[in-house]
């Protein structure tokens, strides 16, 4: 075989940032090269997202990877024997096809994408180039703005508050390692405000602090503000905060209405956008991701009516980096950026092409992590192969979180004087003409 060949592929169980298992999948080439990828996993998953195939039995909560393993060294694996590793389309069809199914049900997103991955690495180690080099050429420059959880709820942490997640970007600096510097000192501050408050300093599942005796969702707004200013920071000037509603965990498709069970409140969606509107106005907030369900099409076409010149409205569960659903929004004016997770689709050539269409499309693109995570940085060479400009990646703690921003800030510096960095540009060269800047 020529030495670029796929030679043997073997997947084992490893485990998650819960402690869940996952797959990670080795290529070996001809020429003794060799590739790993790693699988992440989802807590908040949408209806639409390819499936994760679990075991479902008494192991692991049902969690378990037995079927899954199996089919990578059983099924895919063989399929793959001989094939150039350079050829990534090939691969990904060849997989594709073996499964046959619209969402990947019969061998797996996680199979797939663990095979989808090692291919790919094994290629890249095979040109001797990193992986955002590989994949995105000798353009491939531009150092993605962190969107960074200080506070982790809804499903990240037991629904202690309704609201996944609150963010915060960098918008006013000139590199990677200075924005990411001004939140880490954010967090800090967060982390302060928890003891002086008298709240345990807990971490939700991707790091951010857990929400503890929160009377109200806005609870975290008021903190999230409260600490960028201690940490010596204008709120909307140097960092905007961003949301993960993660509304299809609360909207109620039988009634059509969100209930946010905090405040025990019940909203039509056009009542919740109210409230999502009102927010806007008076905090410095630059994205909203999934603010409303991933049915209510309609809602999410007002919510884009009314902020999507303002801010950033982000489609996740809507869209599950899925071109199809991509496609739909974009012809229903349904948000203005959409969140691509590599294994909501199943591989690297469907989660490029998502990438590539919602680029094309004037839409941005925002790559994003799981809730269960490995050490593996796969994300940061996707954000910066694919010129997204946009990485979210959990928080500021965990070194599942970390091992991925500080990939970033040692490509940034790699890059040197070639690097681009957007910062507020990123949004500012959108269709969000009103950015809402303090």
């Amino acid at each position: 075989m020529k030495p670029y060949a796929i030679e043997a592929v073997h997947a084992r169980r490893i485990y998650d940032s819960r402690a869940n298992p996952t797959i990670e999948v080795e290529v070996v080439l001809a020429g003794g090269t060799t590739g790993r990828g790693m699988v992440p996993s989802g807590a908040s998953t949408g209806k639409f997202e390819a499936l994760e195939l679990p075991d479902g039995d008494s192991h692991f909560g049902g969690k378990g990877v037995a079927q899954a393993l199996h089919n990578v060294n059983e099924v895919l694996g063989p399929a793959m024997i001989g094939l150039d590793a350079r050829d990534q389309r090939q691969i990904d069809a060849r997989l594709i096809s073996l499964d046959g199914t619209p969402n990947k049900s019969k061998l797996g997103a996680n199979a797939i994408l663990g095979c989808s991955l090692a291919a790919c690495y094994a290629a890249a180690n095979y040109e001797h180039q990193p992986l955002y080099r590989y994949l995105g050429g000798a353009m491939a420059n531009t150092i993605p703005v962190p969107m960074v959880q200080i506070i982790g709820g809804g499903a990240h942490a037991a629904n202690a508050i309704d609201i996944q997640d609150f963010l915060v970007i960098p918008i006013s600096t000139k590199s990677f390692a200075e924005g990411y510097a001004m939140v880490a000192e954010t967090y800090l501050a967060a982390k302060k405000l928890f003891q002086e408050s008298g709240r345990p300093v807990s971490i939700a599942d991707e790091g951010g602090f857990w929400p503890t005796a929160f009377k109200s969702n806005e609870d975290g707004l008021r903190l999230l503000t409260e600490s960028i200013e201690q940490a010596g920071y204008c709120p909307g000037k140097d960092l905007g905060i961003a949301l993960d509603i993660a509304s299809s965990e609360f909207f109620n498709e039988k009634t059509g209405t969100y209930t946010l069970s905090l405040e025990d409140r019940e909203y039509t969606p056009a009542q919740f956008i109210d409230l999502l509107c009102d927010w806007v106005a008076r905090y410095p907030i630059v994205s909203i991701e999934d603010g409303t369900g991933e049915l209510d099409w309609d809602g999410c076409r007002l919510l884009t009516e009314r902020l999507g010149r303002r801010i950033q409205i982000v489609g996740d569960d809507l869209f599950t980096t899925n071109i199809e659903r991509i496609r739909r929004g974009v012809s229903e004016k349904c948000c203005n950026a959409v969140l691509i997770k590599m294994n909501q689709i199943g591989t690297i050539t469907e989660t490029m092409e998502a990438i590539s269409y919602t680029k094309s499309h004037g839409y941005l693109p925002v790559i994003s992590a799981r809730s269960g995570e490995t050490e593996d940085a796969t994300i940061v060479h996707l954000a910066i192969a694919s010129g997204a400009g946009q990485l979210k990646v959990g928080s500021a703690a965990r070194s599942e979180r970390t091992a991925k921003w500080n990939e970033a800030i040692r490509i940034e510096e790699a890059l040197g004087a070639s690097a681009y960095y957007p910062s507020q540009k990123i949004f500012l060269d959108s269709c969000i003409s009103k950015f809402n800047i303090r």
